[in-house]
């Protein structure tokens, strides 16, 4: 089974349906396909083939969802990154993934040009608009520019039907997510990873062809682009949202377009919590909300269940390198709370020591992974790769170790205790200190920085920078800025604290356990 057949089955089923609802644009499931069908021809013409990559810079739009579908058709692999990402991370990714094509959209153009120098394998962008930023940039030598509407519009291209050649083994997608090291790392998804996480997925969220999904996430971010590919897979119909930027608009549109499942981040939930506006709408369309990306406070779900007593709250734990590893069943919401519930289907979870051991009840140690949703390991990142993902117990069975400290009660739920490594968990997403202290050891006039997480009732953990400046002129606003233009959103931290000296161990390594003191 490769992913792109769950768009191409649910056209053949339900051509005139409405599948996507983007703004004031409302897309039937043939229009999508007949449009992923044009755009695999057009990349094909211009000379992908299997297995290369391909990235997609855009907001949440229909594009992008054509995109994303258009590539795999075409028998490439998709990449879909941060729409607010900076040009210094596009140029390591494009670097790293050796991509050698971009579909974006017009207003990144000024992004893009400062991304695309020293790229050897970047051969073609396709643009979506025509904003007169194009025109001004200057040609890049074997880059080839070309226009979305000529390429979904041209009658010469062929028929593309799956790519006969892709079989379920060969990467759908490069998710770049944050690393240890400060450098982003590219998580590798064959087809038959994801169709397992999806088939898991909608089992237990019960998801049919009636249901009607809101999303506010960035496709970029894995929960939010899932939610284009469980909706596909059984014919439901997905309201994609550009973003949660505006809440009272989003409630608005929960009850216009009788919504049945939304899916949050725990900030998503303290944010719309915080609202008195709930009284005045009639949310009966709603069957359940999911949320994942951290841990649901147990105050939001207690709220949440007072709100809305007939809506399912699904509370979830997974990470990009499995996509989901388990859900708390609704009817437990209420006794167990504050865990992240059991194993989905087709999934084993266990709690281990150092020495891969399994631990008993109540027992603290690391959560490993089997099953057929765990990935193909990091692109590029042999060394990343033996340390997160092992051999298992049988011939060709890959162990995720998730770096994240469990235990399990006598009824075999699980409870999230912490994380291992120094990732912190902010608005729903992992966030590497070491990339955000990077960046500002750059900035002129600072001489040392250290990054921490700490507590926050709408982020979960609020980013906190240590800084020691070697220049009075450097302000908490200048940082800050510095950060805005540097940095995308998620990673600017929210406090900025100056210190004469960082502590330090006997290493010379910061002491950060004594920066949360």
């Amino acid at each position: 089974m490769l992913v792109q057949k769950y768009l191409e089955n649910s056209a053949l089923r339900l051509p005139d349906k409405t599948a996507l609802i983007c703004g004031n644009n409302r897309l039937t499931y043939r229009e999508i396909n007949d449009s992923v069908n044009r755009l695999a021809a057009a990349l094909v013409n211009m000379g992908i083939r299997n297995q290369d990559r391909i990235i997609v810079f855009m907001d949440n739009s229909p594009e992008a969802v054509i995109s994303l579908f258009g590539i795999l058709k075409a028998g490439a692999i998709f990449i879909i990154l941060n729409p607010q990402m900076k040009a210094k991370k596009l140029n390591y990714i494009l670097k790293d993934s050796g991509a050698c094509c971009l579909l974006t959209h017009a207003s990144k153009a000024q992004v893009i040009a400062d991304a695309i120098s020293g790229l050897e394998d970047l051969k073609h962008i396709i643009w979506v608009g025509t904003d007169h930023a194009i025109s001004l940039l200057s040609p890049v030598p074997a880059v080839a520019y070309h226009s979305w509407d000529q390429a979904l519009s041209d009658d010469s291209c062929p028929y593309i039907d799956s790519n006969p050649a892709g079989i379920d083994v060969d990467l759908a997608t490069i998710i770049y997510t944050s690393g240890s090291t400060g450098y982003p790392k590219g998580v590798m998804s064959a087809h038959y990873n994801m169709v397992a996480a999806i088939e898991s997925i909608t089992q237990y969220l019960e998801n049919v062809e009636e249901d009607i999904i809101l999303n506010t996430l960035p496709l970029s971010f894995d929960y939010g682009l899932y939610q284009i590919l469980m909706a596909f897979s059984v014919g439901a119909t997905v309201v994609l949202e550009k973003s949660f930027g505006y809440p009272q608009t989003i409630i608005e549109r929960l009850v216009q377009e009788k919504v049945t499942g939304f899916p949050i981040v725990p900030t998503i939930a303290a944010i719309l919590l915080r609202m008195e506006t709930w009284g005045r709408y009639d949310f009966s369309s709603l069957r359940y909300i999911s949320s994942t990306g951290a841990a649901f406070p147990v105050p939001h779900i207690k709220r949440l269940r007072e709100l809305f007593p007939h809506v399912k709250i699904y509370s979830m734990y997974g990470l990009t390198e499995c996509k989901r590893v388990s859900y708390l069943p609704p009817d437990q919401i209420d006794t167990k709370p504050d865990s992240v519930g059991i194993p989905m289907a087709n999934v084993e979870a266990l709690v281990v020591n150092e020495e891969g051991q399994e631990l008993g009840q109540g027992q603290i140690g690391e959560l490993v992974v089997r099953g057929s949703n765990v990935m193909q390991g990091y692109w590029n990142d042999p060394s990343e790769i033996s340390k997160t993902f092992r051999p298992g117990r049988y011939r060709g069975e890959t162990l995720l170790y998730t770096g994240d400290l469990f235990r399990k009660d006598m009824d075999g739920y699980l409870y999230f205790v912490s994380r291992k490594d120094d990732l912190i968990k902010t608005r729903g997403e992992r966030v590497s200190p070491a990339e955000l202290e990077n960046t500002l050891a750059s900035m002129e006039g600072v001489a040392e920085v250290a990054v921490i997480g700490v507590p926050d009732d709408i982020l979960g953990s609020a980013l906190k920078a240590f800084v020691v400046t070697n220049d009075r002129d450097v302000t908490e606003q200048s940082v800050l800025r510095y950060c805005k233009e540097n940095l995308e959103f998620l990673m600017v931290p929210k406090f900025v604290e100056f210190k004469d000296f960082l502590p330090k161990l006997d290493t010379g390594k910061i002491d950060k356990k004594r920066l949360v003191q």
